[in-house]
């Protein structure tokens, strides 16, 4: 097995994020994590986020890329529990 076909196989292993998982996150998430939350793979989410078409604004901290959580929900629809 490719490493390509190897991280695929590990994506589709993944299932999506449940309204209960999203609520519960950290105020920023890795690339991994919202790609999970997105229902997409990480390549493909960090190749989104090259092309600057990843539907959140990455917060690029040197070589480290997270994601805001509160973006991340507001795109998928989802409200705090504190509003």
């Amino acid at each position: 097995m490719t490493n390509k076909n190897a991280s695929t196989a590990a994506d589709a292993g993944r299932t999506a994020m449940t309204l209960e998982e999203l609520l519960a996150l950290p105020p920023t998430v890795n690339v991994t994590t919202a790609a999970r939350a997105l229902g997409i793979g990480t390549h493909k989410a960090y190749n989104l986020i090259k092309e600057g078409s990843f539907p959140v604004q990455p917060l690029t901290l040197g070589s480290t890329v997270k994601i805001p959580t509160a973006a991340l929900w507001k795109v998928l629809g989802v409200t705090s529990p504190a509003q």
